[in-house]
Order: C-alpha cells, then sequence, then structure tokens
C-alpha cells in the first residue's frame, strides 16, 4: 500500500484553495484590488518557492523568500484600506522595508519560474527609476522621492497591483482553471482521437495529427511548452515509428505546439491581457485573431505537403486509428465544456469568466467518468488532484511572469521612458511605417527570445505600440502584430523553448530541428506583415467578406513562400514562386 505523505495532501488542498479563491472573487462582487491582487500573489508564492522534486528538501532562502512575500502580501490585503490613504507614499521605515522587500521576492518569484532575463530586465528598470535623474540629457528623468516610488510600486494600482494582475487574477487564472480541468479528464484524448480521424489517413498523416491536436489543445492551454510536452509525447513517438526524420519530427511538433499561444481563446493569457490594454472587448479580440490563426496552421499544413514531396511522410495506419465510436464520445469531453462557454459568452451574454466558471462546473462533473462511462473513485480522485495541482502550479507560474513585467510596465508610466523610446522609434524610421514596424518586430525577436512570450509583447507594445499607431496602424493591429512577434522566439535560435523540447523528446540536435522549424513555420514570421498590408484580416466581426478575400490574399502568399522555400524544385522556379508570394503579401489591401 502506498504510503501518503504530507505533501500529497498539502498540494492538492493547495491547490483546491487556490481554485476556491478564484472563483470566488468571480460571484463575490466588488473585492477591493489591494485585497484580491495581494492573496492572487501569496497563492502562487508556496508553487514557485516550495515545490521540490519529491525526496528533496526546500532550501531555508526559499522559505525565507515565501515566508517574508506571505507577510508583504498579507500586510498589504489587511491594510488596504489605511494604504490607499496614503496616496503611494509610504510612512515609516517599516513600510519602506517592507515595500522593498515586497519587489525583491516578485524579482525572485521571475527568476525561479521563468530564468533570469525578465526579471533582469524589471531589476534595471527599477535602477532607472530609483537614478534615472542622474542621467543627463533626453532619457534621464526628473526623479522622485524613496517613499513614493517605492509606495506607488506596492501599496497603490500602479505597479505590483496594477491592472495587468488584475486581468491575471480576475480572467486568467479562471481560464488556466478551465483548462486544467479538461485536460485532467478525457478532453486531451479527445482532441488526439479527432486528429487522428480527420488526418490520420492522408500523405503525411501523423504529422498532421500533431497539427490538429495541437491547435485543438493550444487553444485551452496557452503554452507552447506544455503543448510539446502533452501532444508531443503522443504524436513524436509515432511520427518516429512511421520513419519520419527526427529533425522534421520535432520541428512539426515545435511549430504546430507554439501556435498555442496564438490561437483563441487562451492566446497564452495575450488575449486577456489586450483586453485590458486595448479597452476591446474580449470577443472581439478572439473575432479579430482567428482568421490568422487559422492560416498560422494553414501554413503549417501546407509545409507538412511542401516536405512530403522531399522526404515519404505516411500516413497512420488505418489499424491504429481510433474507432469512430471511440472519437465521437472523446470529443463530448471538450466539446460539451466549449459549447457550454460560448453559449455563456455569445448567447447569454456574460462575462468571459463568468461563462468560464459554468464551463468549469461542466468539465469538472466529466471527471467522474471516462470513455467507458465507468465510475471509479481512485480514478476520479487522481483527476481531481491532476485538475487542483495543474491550477495551482499554472496560475504561479502566470502571476510569477505578469507580477514582473507590471513592475515594468509601472516604472515606465513614472518615468515617461516609454515615450521616450517611442520617440526614438520614429525618429529611427524616418515617421515611415514599414521601417518602424521592421524595428518593432526586431525588437520583439530579440526580447522574446528570453522573456516569456506575454511578457515581451507587454514590455514590446508599451515602449514601441505608440509609434505604431502614431504612424496610422489601428490599436488592434498594433497589438496583434507586437504578439505574434514576440511569439518568433519559441522556434527561432538561438533561444527557441518549444524546439529545445521537441529536439530532446526526439533526441535530435537542437539546431537541425530549429532550421526546419523555421521552414515550416513560415507563417509566424508572415501572416504578421499581412496583418500591416492588409488590416481587413483583423476584420472578421465587422466585415467577414473583407475578413474573408484578406485570409485567402495572405493565405495564397504564405503557400507560394511555403513551396519556394521547402518543396524541391530549379532554384528559378522556387526563387520565383518567393518572390511572387511577397508581392502579394506586402501588396496594400483593405
Amino acid at each position: 500500500m502506498t504510503r501518503i505523505g504530507f505533501r500529497d495532501i498539502f498540494w492538492p488542498v493547495l491547490g483546491i484553495a487556490s481554485i476556491t479563491f478564484h472563483l470566488w472573487l468571480i460571484f463575490a462582487g466588488l473585492v477591493p484590488n489591494l485585497i484580491s491582487r495581494p492573496l492572487h500573489m501569496a497563492f502562487a508564492l508556496p508553487w514557485i518557492f516550495l515545490l521540490s522534486p519529491k525526496g528533496q528538501p526546500v532550501g531555508i532562502t526559499a522559505w525565507l523568500f515565501c515566508l517574508v512575500g506571505l507577510v508583504g502580501c498579507g500586510w498589504v490585503a489587511f491594510h488596504q484600506s489605511a494604504l490607499g490613504d496614503q496616496y503611494g507614499i509610504l510612512e515609516g521605515s517599516l513600510q519602506t522595508i517592507m515595500a522593498a522587500a515586497l519587489l525583491c521576492v516578485a524579482l525572485e518569484m521571475a527568476r525561479r519560474a521563468v530564468g533570469w532575463p525578465l526579471p533582469l530586465i524589471a531589476a534595471i528598470t527599477l535602477l532607472y527609476g530609483l537614478y534615472g535623474n542622474l542621467i543627463p540629457g533626453e532619457f534621464g528623468h526628473s526623479g522622485m522621492p524613496l517613499e513614493s516610488f517605492l509606495g506607488t510600486l506596492t501599496i497603490t494600482e500602479g505597479g505590483l497591483w496594477g491592472s495587468l494582475t488584475g486581468i491575471s487574477v480576475t480572467i486568467v487564472a479562471i481560464f488556466v482553471i478551465f483548462g486544467a480541468v479538461l485536460n485532467a479528464g478525457q478532453a486531451g484524448a479527445g482532441f488526439m482521437n479527432i486528429a487522428a480521424a480527420v488526418a490520420g489517413r492522408l500523405d503525411g498523416g501523423a504529422a498532421k495529427v500533431s497539427v490538429l491536436s495541437s491547435a485543438l489543445f493550444g487553444s485551452i492551454s496557452g503554452s507552447a511548452s506544455a503543448n510539446v510536452a502533452s501532444t508531443g509525447a503522443i504524436t513524436l513517438p509515432a511520427m518516429r515509428r512511421l520513419g519520419y526524420p527526427r529533425a522534421l519530427a520535432g520541428a512539426v511538433e515545435a511549430v504546430a505546439s507554439s501556435g498555442g499561444q496564438i490561437m483563441p481563446p487562451l492566446m497564452g493569457a495575450g488575449a486577456f491581457v489586450m483586453v485590458e490594454l486595448t479597452s476591446t472587448p474580449y470577443e472581439a479580440i478572439m473575432l479579430a485573431a482567428l482568421p490568422a490563426a487559422f492560416l498560422y496552421f494553414f501554413a503549417v499544413w501546407i509545409g507538412i505537403n511542401a516536405f512530403s514531396l522531399r522526404y515519404d511522410l505516411p500516413g497512420v495506419p488505418a489499424n491504429e486509428q481510433p474507432k469512430l465510436r471511440i472519437v465521437m464520445i472523446t470529443t463530448g469531453f471538450f466539446a460539451i465544456p466549449f459549447a457550454v462557454l460560448l453559449w455563456g459568452m455569445f448567447g447569454l451574454q456574460f462575462t468571459p469568466q463568468y461563462a468560464a466558471c459554468m464551463a468549469i462546473v461542466v468539465a469538472a462533473v466529466l471527471l467522474l467518468t471516462d470513455e467507458r462511462f465507468e465510475f471509479d473513485v481512485q480514478k476520479t480522485l487522481h483527476r481531481v488532484i491532476n485538475a487542483a495541482e495543474t491550477s495551482g502550479k499554472q496560475i504561479a507560474m502566470i502571476a510569477s511572469i505578469i507580477l514582473c513585467a507590471s513592475l515594468i510596465v509601472g516604472v515606465l508610466g513614472m518615468t515617461g521612458l516609454g515615450v521616450k523610446i517611442t520617440s526614438l522609434i520614429l525618429s529611427g524610421s524616418g515617421g515611415l511605417l514599414w521601417p518602424a514596424v521592421l524595428l518593432t518586430a526586431l525588437t520583439c525577436l530579440l526580447l522574446g527570445m528570453e522573456v516569456p512570450t506575454t511578457a515581451a509583447y507587454v514590455i514590446c507594445v508599451s515602449v514601441a505600440g505608440p509609434a505604431l499607431t502614431e504612424l496610422g496602424l489601428g490599436l488592434l493591429q498594433t497589438h496583434l502584430f507586437v504578439f505574434w512577434f514576440a511569439l518568433l522566439s519559441t522556434i527561432t535560435p538561438p533561444v527557441c523553448g518549444a524546439v529545445f523540447i521537441a529536439a530532446g523528446m526526439v533526441e535530435e540536435n537542437w539546431l537541425n530541428v530549429a532550421m526546419k522549424a523555421m521552414a515550416l513555420g513560415l507563417g509566424l514570421y508572415l501572416i504578421p506583415l499581412g496583418m500591416i498590408s492588409t488590416p481587413g484580416l483583423l476584420s472578421l466581426a465587422d466585415a467577414p467578406f473583407i475578413a474573408l478575400a484578406a485570409t485567402v490574399k495572405v493565405g495564397l502568399a504564405t503557400t507560394l513562400v511555403g513551396y519556394g522555400v521547402i518543396a524541391p524544385g530549379p532554384f528559378v522556379k522556387r526563387t520565383a514562386m518567393i518572390s511572387a508570394g511577397l508581392v502579394i503579401l506586402l501588396y496594400p489591401m483593405p
């Protein structure tokens, strides 16, 4: 009999407490932000600092950071009314020490969650806020007292507890819970089965199953790494067993999985951040992003067809394809909650988070059974524990990123640095749109290589977005363009997280996988440019026929470039295809 230890009870209980807290916030009405947001951070702290592999002790430093963070969050939440009357100015050395400690804990949370680059950028930004008044010339600032600077970041809604953190608390966390509950049940099997049934028999069928399953799974996971690890565990062995080259198999999974962050509804939390930054309804962002996301997976599909001209890429054997009955049953495990979500948002006109709560309840009920409609107490308990722990970990991961990004945005706002960088981009581009677009794209690519996609998007759009809108781009057009280019780092060397994971799973040199991934993922480079030349691509809600025409135009351009790069043939013919594709892509269209 397996012995149940303290940690086997603590983490599921903490996960359930985190789920309960975030769901309660949706139904509780108006909870003060200086209560809900610090408690959101408090629930994330143990997952970041105290969760270690079984058998490995937690260091004293981790305990210290966690306890200091819990005390700091509790202090803000308990005294929120009195702190609100201080108007962002700390009183006394104890408050100053507490504020500085909270900032250090937030930086260390991000470091442990996603590595050094993001907290390093945040730390440099904080130092600029403290000492930027010593910098001569345009890029200096007038300075501010320490008590006011730290107070704005920690006891008001201008830093740690800003609007980005609010999105993490009230929307992102709810959809993370929704995805975790779905995937704890049979939804993942449903994704794989329907993908195998639709695409398994085609040429390159095993690769196309990866594309479809990653599109479906990515629509709720919003994480390229999670997508590779989950769908890749099934699709990569299948491709290797059928003789697909290792590098190509890894590239297919990395590229398909990266699409999860541009696929509604989650978009790697980007959609919800976009809601706050653009004041655009969530439904409008989903509809605007949908044609481009469809084009991305279409481009990957076309790329697989082009690679099939180079390699023998067989489909999945008939005896390995799921039976229709199993496909129909397992599809219901994600189709029913999704239907409830869409009905709640578009039918009942509920907010996205309220509709997601309804879908979570339905998905939780489905945890009671499986594709054989059997009820097993032990299996159900395992699914519940899985959902609770996954929810807690993923909420904590996203909270760590957004809290750190909120510090950067807060300092940019206080010092005016964002306006100065915008001015630099405008002057560097000579007031011309395309040079400014390319400068922004380069910035997104460089920053995205070391910073998680959502944080890279927030930082880039904060400093470069105003320049693009001033040059004539629409607000949502600018934000989606920046978000897509922030995602390039998942498949572009030298730092390409999805490629590293896929390469490890197929035991192939990561650079070989990356080269194939960049060719297969051309849509990630081209489609954002299509958003600039063809803004109608984003107008599905307001002008569906224009959006359809724009989708055909950008799709044709991507197809020509993709075949020119990947498919075998004479150099002149391939060059002509690439050139024609780029002309079609960049030719202006409403």
